[in-house]
């Protein structure tokens, strides 16, 4: 029994390490999204799903033959080995293409964690079948909580350990030599079932004699509850990184929350009380409709406070969900097609939340979907149950149940109308959700806005006497108007023409400071944000230099220009992509800076837009200034009560040229750092972790 532990155990440890492991070494190459991390899980499900249904079927086709059993998986495992290690290739840069990268990352992971994946993720059903061989009369089901247990250890071990620890490259490697080992335990689980004996008759509970058969209501209701626990699970952790940050840290501890529910669940019947569960779980639910409606105020709750909430729905929730999943749990014969069953309703749900919900949703409504169909299965199985009882008893459950659906349903639907007024166009994409408000009818203060999630990314004035006018983070007193107010080379010529490069485009605000003959080249990853700006907004239109927007990852992007055009020599190249709580991390290596200096002008200067509510982005700043030898200057911008246009605002400018710090500080502006010292952060492509800059306080 032992031996079995151990292969369950290094199996599952495995099967979850690899998961933050390969989003974390792809999470650059795609912008930093959030839907990086989704579209994982929706491989990682769908891999779990062809790896039970591999499991199932060896079983069953080859049931009385073990020779073949261990003999067919051992030669698979042979060529998962010569396909290691797991690092994966870069995809090929073509700028022209733009749009979701979805199926892009999945024949990525398929073709690089593909087999080993596979395999890992039919080790559990496949292992426990084994034992049942192997040891007649003991109950498999206790090794599933085992194999939970090495899921948590490998997903909690990530950012606590191996993240801090080591570069994505050595993870990669590291993880590939643990498959070695789980290889040479499978060798010998494979050889004690065959020491077993000959392909004799099986123990009674695994024949085909006796017991209940499969019923189309049981296998349903496995499938729909595994899917609602993974569209919580999915839906949720979208909430969490759109509302905090896209870090490892974030992705693993809701899973690992998720997978906790799987142990509690299959230990022991004791663990699951409806009567304290289902309570808890309406009751943290409450709660993430309440901070949903809270994304509307002028002030919030601590995201330290946001996060338990959010921890706590995803925990008491998949805990329903699994917990009633697991009280009709079949017999132990049926032991491979109720795993199947529950790998296909998590597919289902990573689908629906991955790819379907952004083709026919144009708000992250997927959550409330999920909470609808956890009430509603809940109440359904509670009635189911309560048949028999008497008919008062029924009543007061249904209307109990329809009271809960009702007060749910008012309160998500309050959320959506109120995300939704004043919108003029919405959008939904691989990147996220983009809307255009439109406020102020027929007043001279009329303006629309622009918003990635709630985030703003510009505001115009209708009105053309003010439709010129920089305004949010953009105003003349900000970071950005300094830099284009006291550039050097403006300094020495005033109607000296500038090269500007922004990365980022929002509704171009920018825009306002062009000059004639000044070139502007805007680098932008989502093409519906260019189709908005230029739809709702007039400030590319207006602007009275040349523009040019570049659809693609601004990262690589540049390195192709430098690689095929060489630099673009620019004057002033202004950073604008971590204002968004989901800040694309790659943008601020020190790779990155080395990238950026290459295209800039030896006089020029580097803007960067630091403005975060969760995030503190300044002692990378600071660093990376420091390593590559360039004055950092930080502008605070807090506007008056008479800049109503204005938006708080924290800039950093670097540069080498000592005439911007001088020009700025003798205007009056202050440009010292609040804390003098500061703890070095040094991101670079291979390691970087954002633990160290979240502002707990």
């Amino acid at each position: 029994m032992p031996l079995f532990i151990v292969a369950i155990f290094v199996s599952a440890f495995l099967l979850f390490q690899v998961q933050p492991v390969i989003a974390r070494f792809i999470l650059p190459w795609y912008g930093g999204s959030p839907a990086v991390w989704t579209t994982c899980l929706l491989f990682f499900q769908t891999g779990l799903l062809l790896g039970y249904a591999y499991a199932h079927s060896l079983v069953t086709v080859f049931r009385r033959k073990r020779r073949v059993q261990v003999g067919i998986h051992l030669g698979l495992l042979l060529v998962a080995l010569i396909l290691l290690p797991i690092t994966p290739e870069a995809p090929a840069v073509d700028l022209e293409k733009s749009g979701s990268p979805v199926w892009e990352i999945l024949i990525l992971l398929a073709g690089s964690v593909g087999v080993p994946y596979l395999l890992l993720s039919a080790s559990g059903p496949l292992f426990q079948h084994w034992f049942a061989e192997c040891h007649p009369g003991k109950s498999p089901y206790r090794l599933y909580a085992i194999s939970n247990v090495g899921s948590l250890l490998g997903l909690l071990s990530y950012p606590f350990l191996i993240e801090p620890t080591l570069g994505v490259t050595k993870q990669a490697l590291f993880w590939s030599f643990g498959f070695v080992v789980f290889a040479v335990v499978t060798l010998l689980v494979g050889w004690r079932l065959v020491k077993k004996g000959k392909d004799d008759a099986l123990p009674g509970f695994l024949s085909d004699q006796g017991g209940s058969r499969l019923t189309i209501r049981s296998v349903a209701l496995w499938v729909a509850l595994a899917a609602t626990g993974t569209m919580l699970l999915l839906s949720l952790t979208n909430q969490v990184c759109q509302d905090v940050a896209v870090i490892p840290f974030f992705w693993v501890v809701p899973l690992s929350l998720y997978l906790l529910t799987f142990v509690i669940s299959f230990d022991h019947p004791r663990w699951y009380k409806r009567f304290v569960w289902i309570p808890l779980a309406a009751i943290s639910v409450g709660g993430v409709v309440y901070l949903l409606l809270q994304q509307f105020s002028d002030e919030e709750m601590h995201f330290a406070g946001q996060l338990a909430i959010y921890l706590a729905a995803i925990f008491c929730g998949c805990l329903v969900a699994h917990g009633e999943m697991v009280r009709k749990k079949p017999p132990a014969r049926q032991l491979t097609a109720f795993y199947l069953a529950i790998a296909f309703g998590g597919a289902l749900g990573g689908l629906f939340v991955s790819v379907i919900a952004p083709l026919i949703f144009d708000g992250y409504w997927e959550l409330h979907i999920s909470f609808l169909v956890l009430t509603l299965l809940a109440a359904v199985l509670i009635l189911s149950d309560l048949r028999t009882s008497r008919w008062a008893v029924r009543l007061g459950a249904v209307l109990g149940s329809l009271a809960i659906w009702a007060v749910l349903s008012i309160a998500l639907e309050r959320h959506k109308s109120i995300a939704e007024d004043e919108v003029i166009d919405s959008r939904r994409s691989f990147y996220g959700v983009l809307r255009v408000y439109e406020e102020g009818y027929e007043t001279v203060d009329q303006y629309r806005s622009i918003y990635h999630g709630r985030i703003s990314h510009g505001m115009q004035y209708t009105d053309p006497s003010f439709e010129d006018l920089p305004t949010t983070y953009y105003t003349e007193n900000s970071g950005v108007g300094l830099a284009f107010r006291f550039h050097p080379a403006r300094l020495e010529n005033s109607e000296a023409p500038l090269h500007v490069g922004a990365i980022g485009l929002g509704s171009g605000t920018v825009m306002t400071y062009s000059k004639e003959k000044d070139r502007f080249r805007f680098y932008e990853i989502n093409p519906q944000v260019e189709e908005l700006a230029r739809k709702h907004f007039t400030f590319l239109e207006n602007g009275e230099g040349e523009e040019t927007v570049v659809l693609g990852d601004a990262r690589i992007t540049l390195q192709e220009e430098l690689r095929t055009q060489g630099s673009q020599e620019f004057d002033l190249l202004i950073v604008d992509a971590f204002s968004g709580d989901a800040i694309p991390l790659h943008l601020l290596t020190d790779e990155s800076m080395e990238l950026y200096w290459k295209h800039l002008k030896p006089g020029g200067v580097l803007a960067v837009h630091i403005s975060n509510l969760h995030l503190d982005l300044s002692p990378p700043v600071r660093t990376l200034a420091e390593k590559h030898s360039l004055d950092a200057i930080p502008i605070e911008h807090d506007p008056t009560d008479n800049e109503v246009t204005a938006y708080y605002s924290d800039w950093v400018l670097l540069t080498r040229n000592p005439k911007l710090r001088e020009q700025i500080e003798a205007e009056g502006y202050n440009t010292f750092w609040y804390e003098e010292e500061y703890d070095p952060v040094l991101w670079t492509d291979d390691y970087s972790n954002l633990l160290h800059v979240i502002r707990w306080d």
